[in-house]
């Protein structure tokens, strides 16, 4: 947390501070009333039940995998995030725009450029990028909020933008185009983005069926979530030549707890290391110190809010 937002939450609640929450005991917790729960750890029954005064579990991101929201709902635990807040959530656009830096890095080959220059070479020709990109496509899955900001920044790029996502009411006034299937989307454009949420739906949305019928040499973005993509299915599309190459800020098994240690071993880490064709960043999309001291002091001012009614 950013030193004012510490500074707000020490003013307001007794603070207990851990290194990170496996460090939680039954006597930590027996009088808390409030948990703020990072990502990489789960909040359950488990820490619930061993919490008799708990009343908050506040945590400043949209999604939230590692809280059991029905059990917690069920003990009459409120849970804080950032998931409804969209008027807020608006002008928080670092996600939207490393997508649009990931689409430049991929396509115009900056990553082996740069290595080549430290290696003691100077020549451009090996990098040529494919295309301009106001003469590409970009192929949008999920038009909600982060999908919006991606694609009016496409558009300000001069690129032709489409999208799939059949839970949204298309508005005529955008320039936009729909397209009614995911097989159509994939096939027509050159890039591809992914801004869906992961639930038991999407898991494994992009899979072997769905990258078979990519637009050959076209380009794979996912700043969502590493669940929705079949790693070996989308490495076996790279090997391919299907897909040209692939950004991803996100991984399957990211938040399971170690994963930081076990890292080296997932398949498309070990892909990525020995081809050029895949970049891969540790979730940083939404990481800039404004966003963090943002969406740390939104959340953090809503459970303050709440947490007056009872005293």
């Amino acid at each position: 947390y950013k030193k004012e937002n510490l500074d707000l939450l020490y003013d307001n609640f007794e603070v207990i501070r851990l290194n990170n929450p496996s460090m939680m005991t039954p006597d930590t917790l027996k009088d808390v009333s409030v948990i703020f729960a990072p990502l990489g750890y789960f909040f359950g029954e488990d820490i619930f039940s061993v919490s008799p005064e708990l009343r908050v579990v506040a945590t400043n991101t949209t999604g939230v995998p590692h809280i059991d929201v029905e059990h917690a709902a069920s003990r009459g635990i409120k849970v804080i995030s950032l998931k409804d807040e969209r008027e807020f959530l608006d002008t928080i656009t670092p996600t939207a725009e490393l997508t649009m830096g990931l689409i430049i890095n991929i396509t115009r080959n900056v990553i082996p450029a740069i290595k080549s220059v430290l290696d003691g070479k100077w020549s451009r020709w090996e990098f040529g990028g494919q295309a301009m990109l106001s003469k590409m496509s970009l192929g949008i899955v999920g038009l909600g909020r982060l999908g919006k900001m991606v694609a009016k920044y496409a558009t300000s790029f001069g690129m032709r933008v489409s999208y799939y996502d059949p839970f949204i009411t298309h508005n005529t006034e955008w320039s936009y185009k729909r397209v009614e299937g995911i097989e159509q989307l994939v096939s027509d454009v050159d890039i591809v983005s992914v801004h869906i949420p992961m639930n038991e739906e999407n898991r494994h949305f992009f899979n072997k069926a769905v990258f078979s019928k990519f637009k050959r040499g076209s380009y794979f973005i996912n700043t969502a979530r590493g669940e929705v993509v079949d790693s070996q299915a989308l490495i076996e599309a790279l090997e391919k030549g299907i897909i040209k190459g692939a950004a991803l800020d996100v991984l399957d098994g990211e938040f399971e707890p170690g994963f930081s240690n076990k890292v080296l071993s997932h398949p498309l880490v070990k892909y990525a290391q020995t081809h050029d064709n895949l970049i891969i960043t540790p979730h940083i999309a939404g990481s800039t110190e404004d966003a963090w001291y943002l969406t740390q002091r939104h959340v953090i001012e809503q459970t303050i809010e709440y947490m007056r009614r009872f005293q």
